[in-house]
């Protein structure tokens, strides 16, 4: 069994943000596999089925970004996910507009949400999906940069990447990670 994370902040406003890209990416798992995510538990929205023959739990943490972890552990724990089979998928500033890139393991980088899985979990010794929305010009506007509404024109831009991430993971199930690096890198 797989739990496959994508972090996100829960409110409607937050919707077509930067900062909702692993929100978007599960998604698209979720339209492509039928695995409806709308059942509220472990401080999130949870949806269990099946990708490419493998048993998944798709989770959107509930908890607003920056406390991540707690929903993330709560799940991991109840289904006794080993680390080696939880993938988060999540925004990168520090990757430009269109580039995802997949990592074995790996640390928080400036995402706090990521900074609070890997608080909770004690380790970065899972599956990272990167979603690359580039870096404001000026450090002052990383905020809205990440949680600010983006025009249709600039979340189209993203739509590729969210598609790509969703891609890798099918492909991380079946071939493996180094596989997949290999083919989404």
């Amino acid at each position: 069994m797989y739990l496959i994370v994508g972090l996100g902040n829960p409110e409607p406003e937050y919707s077509k943000t930067r900062h909702n890209m692993g929100f978007d990416a599960i998604n698209k798992l979720s339209e492509k596999y039928n695995i409806e995510v709308n059942k509220k538990d472990f401080e999130g929205l949870v949806g269990k089925g099946e990708i490419e023959g493998e048993k998944v739990i798709l989770l959107k943490p509930q908890t607003y970004m920056n406390e991540s972890g707690k929903s993330v552990i709560k799940a991991k724990d109840f289904y006794k996910i080993p680390n080696e089979n939880i993938i988060i998928i999540y925004d990168d500033i520090d990757l430009e507009v269109g580039v995802v890139k997949l990592r074995k393991k790996g640390g928080a980088g400036t995402h706090n949400g990521m900074k609070s899985v890997l608080e909770f979990l004690k380790t970065g010794d899972f599956v990272h999906i990167r979603i690359g929305t580039g870096k404001p010009m000026f450090k002052e506007l990383l905020i809205p940069h990440v949680i600010g509404k983006l025009s249709d024109e600039e979340y189209e831009k993203l739509v590729p990447s969210i598609e790509k991430a969703a891609e890798a993971v099918p492909v991380i199930l079946t071939d493996g990670i180094d596989n997949a690096m290999n083919k989404f890198n």
